[in-house]
């Protein structure tokens, strides 16, 4: 998630909101929970008294068309945590909220209404229906709903193009590769258009080139929908390139959660640390979540308006802009080398160092290249090519150079 997203969000009202949630499986659930609230463990909670603790108090904001992403390691309650959205599982204790709706006060009818109006859930394992079509595995949440059937073949029929499946219509699934039935299964959550999309280990089960082509998808999908997805996984290459938000369960506790930059460079334990230690930095993060402030800001016509400007400022050299953007890089050197006589004319190409800027959004490793090219730090420019920072090879080997560090330290305490 962009800084910029990150702060719109707490200006947001939270579409989901899981409170003190805990889930304890077995018979005497309510009794052993006071132990659970002691602080006994989940081998010690087992071992006493035959009960799985799925998840402990778990607390979580999730806002309006953010990609939630929540991972663990397998038995960590992250499908746990997200069919309670739904109340396909019931909470032992807690509160579930969409919406500003209490979902533990809704009736049967109003849950089964809320289904299959308010979230659609793609799995593992696709669920899709071999005896329907392609096009009718798509339009059966619309089925269920009871939209009419020339209605939900057109609507199904438009988000069959729109995940790349067209002429596909009238095949049953057992005629589709694994990333084609997943694509219908994704269509199909879509079709209903629901608010929040559920995905729980959606990609898991396809092999590497399908699983990112699949990322990419969704992507591309979200970038024009805006849904709210909250997506499952236990890998956290996958986490980051989707995540706008990250939470890490253990042993149905949460351990940690915020950005992706926070989580990759603040790991908050060991077992956090263990998930981020392998995880190539220079394609997981973008500039703007290292760059640093803006330098000296050169928006002067005239070099002696800009010797001025240097003058105030720390640095030995600054960036020029006008009302085209960013123009290239002044140094002190320059200046000095200019006769006083001439400090009313106009700065022009001739005085400028040609040091590309870079956008915010970009990924380290693609950015790696000018870097080694310039000795000058880069100018980060933003979506309308104005400079909000700088990135430097020593913030780049710092942040590189720390990732090494804790490889090594890894491997030394194994």
């Amino acid at each position: 998630m962009s800084n910029n997203k990150q702060q719109n969000n707490k200006n947001k009202t939270p579409l989901i909101r899981i409170k003190n949630l805990y889930k304890i499986f077995g018979d005497n659930e309510k009794k052993v929970l006071e132990k659970v609230k002691a602080g006994q463990s989940k081998d010690q909670i087992l071992a006493e008294t035959g009960h799985t603790l799925g998840l402990s108090d778990i607390n979580l904001d999730i806002y309006p068309g953010e990609i939630f992403v929540i991972m663990g390691l397998s038995g960590s309650g992250k499908s746990t945590l997200i069919r309670h959205f739904n109340r396909l599982i019931e909470p032992t204790a807690g509160a579930i909220e969409i919406d500003g709706q209490d979902v533990m006060t809704l009736s049967t009818s109003e849950l089964q209404n809320f289904r299959r109006h308010k979230m659609s859930m793609v799995f593992q394992r696709f669920g899709l229906m071999p005896h329907r079509t392609v096009i009718e595995n798509i339009g059966y949440g619309l089925q269920v709903q009871g939209v009419k059937k020339s209605e939900r073949h057109e609507r199904a029929d438009q988000w069959l193009k729109t995940v790349g499946l067209e002429g596909y219509a009238n095949q049953f699934p057992n005629q589709l590769s694994g990333g084609q039935q997943q694509r219908v299964g994704l269509a199909r959550a879509l079709c209903t258009d629901a608010d929040i999309l559920l995905m729980d280990e959606a990609f898991s089960a396809l092999d590497p080139l399908i699983r990112s082509e699949m990322q990419d998808q969704l992507i591309g999908l979200q970038e024009k929908l805006h849904k709210t997805i909250v997506f499952i996984t236990h890998d956290l290459d996958e986490a980051l390139r989707l995540g706008d938000t990250i939470a890490i369960l253990r042993d149905g506790i949460l351990v940690q959660q915020g950005a992706p930059v926070d989580i990759l460079l603040n790991p908050a334990d060991d077992y956090v640390e263990a998930f981020v230690k392998d995880v190539n930095r220079a394609r997981a993060l973008t500039v703007e979540t290292v760059m640093q402030p803006q330098i000296c800001r050169i928006a002067s016509e005239t070099i002696g308006e800009a010797v001025a400007q240097m003058r105030q400022s720390k640095h030995d050299y600054g960036y020029v802009v006008n009302d085209d953007g960013y123009q290239g890089i002044i140094t002190q050197d320059t200046l000095d080398n200019v006769e006083q006589s001439d400090y009313s004319n106009a700065i022009d190409s001739s005085l400028l160092e040609d040091v590309p800027g870079v956008q915010g959004d970009a990924l380290l490793e693609t950015v790696i290249p000018e870097m080694l090219d310039n000795v000058l730090p880069l100018p980060v420019l933003n979506e309308d090519g104005e400079v909000e920072g700088n990135l430097s090879r020593s913030t780049l080997a710092e942040i590189l150079s720390d990732q090494a560090k804790s490889g090594t330290n890894n491997s030394n305490s194994a």
